[in-house]
């Protein structure tokens, strides 16, 4: 008999939006506002954990990463490049809130993301609608592959391991969270994960 899941973790970017702010995303943002890749690259790799770990705000990542000199563009325009690179992935966001209700799971977010743009997300995509608590880098201070995070997640859940899955599109994470005895499933697909959720017996 297959243990009754009640505890659905998930990831954020890759899963149920789009990353955002990835490499693609600096790249676009390079041609767009005139700017040296290899330099905004450098530089976006030697800051961004700080950022995402909740240790510096948008304002002074971007000080570091774009306005270490003057521009012919605001960090207002540059912010909202930024935001309007999310999008949201709505068969993924469907499928959690229709297996929330059919199951009365409880849901919850463990993710890196830096505090502005995760709370942007969390509002634009209304997350917070169908998601009970997130456990976010910029909120906790541990990020992933910190087991840390993961161990924080599942104490405020108060839920069994054993009743537990964790979503993610990143294969190193959701073996992190499998060595903590979390069932994981590597996010590649909706149709692909729609079919592990259905093997763990949540079945719509």
């Amino acid at each position: 008999m297959k243990t009754k899941i009640t505890t659905l973790f998930t990831d954020i970017g890759g899963v149920l939006l789009t990353n955002g702010w990835d490499r693609k995303a600096r790249a676009e943002a390079a041609r767009l506002f005139d700017l040296d890749i290899q330099d905004l690259e450098e530089r976006h790799h030697l800051t961004f954990d700080t950022y995402e770990v909740g240790k510096l705000t948008l304002d002074e990542y971007l000080a570091r990463l774009v306005f270490y000199q003057k521009r012919s563009f605001t960090p207002s325009a540059f912010k909202d490049f930024m935001m309007s690179k999310s999008a949201p992935f709505p068969e993924m966001i469907q499928l959690i809130k229709d297996l929330k209700a059919k199951y009365h799971l409880k849901v919850a977010v463990i993710s890196n993301e830096g505090r502005e743009l995760n709370q942007y997300r969390i509002s634009t995509f209304k997350l917070n609608e169908f998601i009970d608590f997130f456990v976010s880098s910029s909120f906790v201070h541990f990020r992933k592959p910190d087991a840390d995070i993961f161990k924080l997640a599942i104490d405020i859940s108060q839920s069994d391991l054993n009743s537990s899955i964790y979503i993610d599109d990143r294969k190193l994470f959701v073996q992190v969270a499998e060595g903590l005895g979390l069932k994981g499933i590597y996010h590649q697909s909706y149709e692909d994960t729609k079919m592990k959720l259905a093997d763990l017996g949540l079945v719509l």
